[in-house]
């Protein structure tokens, strides 16, 4: 099953006059009417002939979203005195999450990822989006959907995971995944703390009313379970970004009740990791609002870090999706259909 729907319009002539008898005197308004109708079916049939014979379209061009701020970067060290990691030869310590937060900052939107940059407060307060990655890489390689989000005004923090990480001590451990939604969860109290503190680094730029929580693959999982599980959702997430994502086995089940956060789901219609099967399903049991985005042909990891149009598609669609709920801006909702329907590049079913 690859998700993707085939749909045909046809049309049906009606029983043609001899041409004496249409042509031999003025016709009436109806006759008028079949004959600019003959006209547009013969317009419609010689411009199908003329595209089947030029061959395929090439492929669309995808803009990412128009960015507003200059993006700012801090990296934070997070460490949760709470819980422990274990490492080799029976170590342990406590568990620190290094977070690379990005924020609209002032300066002009070409200028990305400025260390330490000055915040653009004014302009705020903004909502929060803490992204989770997936198995054996670090943040780095989704920079460029995560820096979108920050152009278009959110903060948006990214935790190294301790255990799952590319570069962690003794390769990455998938086992510890089940430990990375409490890992959202903190970051979320961290940087709401550091937010309202009168001073710092994030003083006055988090909105605390509006804060989503997004993945991909594994970080998929997390961001699912941080949403909807009983065991770890967090009631102060207000919306969820879930790419190539599933249900995390092992943490109990989840609950996609009535007034639930919104859910916008994307999915490669050719993933041979997170099979398309694995989204269909949550999505089914989700209630309204949910958006899914199908993209046609695509695979597990690339259309959210480098692969184009696809990483366009999903920039504009995320952020239009965002928009929509943590904003709300008029509007949102029709750009979000918009640009999540592309010929022979992504499909949204959206039900708001």
């Amino acid at each position: 099953m690859n998700g993707t729907d085939s749909r045909r319009v046809v049309g049906r002539a009606s029983p043609t006059a001899s041409r004496g008898g249409l042509w031999a005197r003025r016709p009436g308004r109806a006759g008028r009417a079949a004959i600019i109708l003959a006209v547009i079916v013969l317009a419609a049939v010689t411009l199908r002939v003329t595209l089947a014979a030029a061959g395929p379209a090439p492929a669309p061009v995808v803009s990412p979203p128009s960015p507003s701020f200059a993006v700012g970067i801090r990296v934070l060290r997070l460490i949760d005195t709470s819980r422990t990691i274990h490492l080799a030869h029976g170590r342990s310590e406590q568990r620190t999450l290094l977070t690379y937060v990005r924020y609209p900052a002032l300066g002009t939107p070409d200028q990305t990822d400025v260390p330490n940059a000055p915040p653009a407060r004014a302009a705020g307060p903004f909502p929060l989006i803490v992204f989770a990655h997936g198995f054996a890489v670090t943040p780095a390689i989704y920079a460029k959907l995560l820096q979108s989000w920050a152009r278009a005004g959110y903060v948006v923090a990214a935790p190294v995971f301790p255990l799952e990480n590319a570069n962690a001590p003794g390769g990455p451990d998938e086992s510890d995944l089940v430990n990375e939604p409490s890992d959202v969860s903190f970051v979320i109290s961290s940087l709401l703390s550091t937010g309202s503190a009168p001073s710092g680094a994030l003083a006055g730029l988090l909105d605390p009313a509006h804060i989503a929580v997004s993945g991909q693959s594994d970080g998929g999982e997390t961001a699912l379970a941080v949403a909807y599980s009983r065991s770890f959702r967090d009631p102060r997430v207000t919306a969820a970004v879930v790419l190539s994502g599933a249900r995390m086995s092992g943490v109990g089940g989840f609950s996609f009740g009535q007034g639930g956060p919104p859910l916008l789901a994307a999915q490669g219609t050719a993933d041979p990791i997170n099979e398309p099967t694995y989204t269909y399903a949550y999505f089914k049991l989700a209630r309204r609002p949910k958006f899914l985005l199908r993209l046609l042909g695509a695979e597990h990891l690339p259309p959210y870090t480098s692969q184009q149009p696809q990483l366009g598609i999903v920039e504009r669609v995320t952020t239009a999706f965002l928009n929509s709920y943590l904003k709300p801006l008029s509007g949102e909702l029709q750009d979000l259909f918009f640009a999540g329907n592309v010929p022979r590049a992504a499909a949204l079913l959206a039900e708001p």
